[in-house]
């Protein structure tokens, strides 16, 4: 992924449902955060229209993956398997082991997936938040 890809990547994940689009979704935020991650974003693209995408990143420990969405109409084909292996690969020959993904609790075709494919649920852990400036959306 490059931010080449950015419109089509936005217009995918606000087409999906389960996906949220926050002020951190911005342009120039993914563009840091492409930079930031060289190599670890991927689109899968079907005759030039991109039909999935997934990005990651990591803290020099672990890492995160996120946005995984692939269009209803070309799910069910190895889209998104291909994808997250793209990103867990590309960690792992960073030497980064262990991934972690954060899904909506009301986003059970997502946390079906994720199961599915190994990925466990944590309940040992809470996640906090907090928003320094700006809204609710950051």
């Amino acid at each position: 992924m490059t931010i080449a890809d950015y419109d089509a990547v936005i217009d995918l994940m606000k087409q999906t449902p389960g996906v949220s689009f926050r002020d951190a979704d911005s342009r120039e935020s993914t563009a840091r955060y492409l930079q930031r991650n060289p190599g670890l974003s991927f689109v899968c693209q079907v005759d030039r229209q991109v039909v999935g995408c997934i990005m990651s990143g990591h803290d020099g420990r672990r890492g995160y993956l996120q946005h995984l969405v692939v269009l209803p109409t070309h799910r069910r084909k190895g889209i998104a398997n291909a994808l997250v292996e793209s990103c867990l690969s590309e960690l792992e020959r960073l030497g980064i082991l262990k991934s972690h993904i954060d899904v909506f609790k009301t986003n059970a075709l997502a946390s079906s997936y994720w199961e599915s494919q190994g990925w466990k649920l944590r309940s040992d852990i809470h996640r906090y938040s907090l928003v320094r400036s700006g809204g609710e959306n950051a």
